[in-house]
């Protein structure tokens, strides 16, 4: 920013103060172009950037880093400015009483939630429960009924051109023009994020290494493998380094293989600093991400804490013995009933195998004492807390799941 622009607000953390014409500010404080007039900034390519806006819209690009001096002592900052935003705080997304119908169904019923700046807050729930109606309010493409939501310091109802710059957004379903190769795809994205063609070009490749599509890089999107179009989508969400990201079901479709791949991309850019809120079915793929656990059940949250808080208020530990010869089965099952929980009984869930809730870690080293004692060698002993499917059927009575990558009804509703 030249120092005779004096029409141009200062930013200076941990407060960033804008004008109705942002656009300034924007540029000045993302270092992303040379300092220009607003309508300049904005008017010919506002419409382009315009059809960007349901997915994100960050100017950021990567190398750059705020430039703009702090004010000197005494000088107001010129202009009156329409809002101010905090920018030190630790939350990057809270969710406060949404409420959301369509029409005889209520989707949402007063959820309530926070993801802390730089972690994994992973949504749990059946199909219908409401977790893409929450993400899309967030993501501003709808709007609660009731209930505030603030998004890296926006309210998304009052702000959601701000809240469009510093998200990304990944939905169930991939969502790319199919007549444009798939780095053409990546590069549009970033020059309508305002990218000089040069780096747009550069980060495009740099996502389609990353996301191993280089060799397809130049094919049409629409001969993809259902796979191969997820990566691609989730590579664009990506390509202006947004604050946030918000990924529904991001894997579905994915087999294993690339599924762990793309776990260590969510983990890569929360390492970066990225907040991600991300909605799933696959319940080891929270338990692997997630830093806190968030499980809704017919639009309420019903728990909110850490994968192992969760599980410890679930169910106690279980203890698992496999003898290596089965004719010690019933030793083994007496021994194990001198160590659970009160009125526990020994369960066989495995041919061959025993277990049985005990109250505490103590009781794997009376176990092993015991079976040192008869004699009894073991090809597997563990202790081990209740797993995440077991709480998530605990706290839903659900069962019987829809199988991961399905039809979420709630959408249905939506649509």
């Amino acid at each position: 920013m030249a120092r005779g622009d004096t029409d141009v607000p200062f930013a200076q953390p941990p407060m960033l103060c804008e004008r109705r014409d942002d656009a300034v500010v924007r540029l000045a404080v993302h270092g992303t172009l040379p300092y220009k007039n607003g309508e300049q900034a904005v008017g010919s390519d506002l419409n382009q950037r315009a059809l960007l806006r349901a997915r994100l819209h960050v100017d950021a690009v990567p190398g750059h880093t705020t430039t703009v001096p702090a004010p000197p002592v005494g000088r107001a900052f010129v202009g009156r400015p329409s809002y101010c935003v905090a920018m030190s705080s630790d939350i990057a997304v809270e969710a406060d009483g949404l409420v959301k119908s369509f029409k005889e169904t209520k989707a949402l019923k007063g959820v309530s939630f926070q993801v802390p700046r730089g972690t994994v807050l992973g949504v749990l729930g059946p199909n219908g429960a409401g977790k893409t109606t929450a993400v899309r309010i967030l993501a501003t493409l709808l709007r609660p009924d009731a209930g505030r939501a603030i998004v890296a310091g926006h309210d998304v109802v009052r702000h959601p051109s701000e809240v469009r710059k510093r998200v990304g957004l990944t939905g169930q379903y991939a969502s790319m023009d199919e007549e444009l190769t798939g780095r053409e795809n990546l590069v549009m994205i970033g020059e309508l994020l305002n990218m000089r063609p040069s780096i747009a070009k550069g980060r495009a490749a740099e996502l389609l290494e990353w996301f191993d599509l280089s060799e397809a890089a130049d094919k049409m999107a629409k001969n993809y493998s259902g796979g191969m179009r997820r990566r691609l989508d989730l590579a664009a969400s990506l390509t202006g380094h947004p604050e946030i990201v918000f990924l529904d079901e991001p894997t579905t479709g994915l087999d294993p293989a690339k599924r762990e791949d793309m776990w260590d991309v969510v983990r890569d850019i929360v390492a970066r600093g990225t907040s991600v809120l991300l909605t799933t079915q696959y319940l080891e793929e929270a338990d692997a991400l997630a830093d806190d656990i968030v499980v809704i059940n017919h639009g309420e949250v019903i728990a909110h804490d850490t994968a192992e808080r969760l599980k410890r208020v679930v169910g106690s530990q279980t203890l698992r013995v496999r003898p290596a010869e089965p004719d010690k089965g019933e030793e083994v099952r007496a021994i194990l009933s001198g160590v659970a929980t009160d009125g526990a009984h020994v369960d066989q869930p495995r041919s061959g195998e025993y277990s049985v809730p005990v109250p505490n870690d103590a009781a794997l080293a009376d176990v092993v004492g015991r079976l040192r004692a008869a004699s009894i060698e073991v090809t597997e002993l563990s202790l081990m807390l209740p797993s995440l499917d077991e709480v998530f059927f605990t706290l839903t009575g659900e069962r019987n799941r829809t199988a991961p990558g399905a039809a979420d009804a709630t959408e249905e509703v939506e649509a």
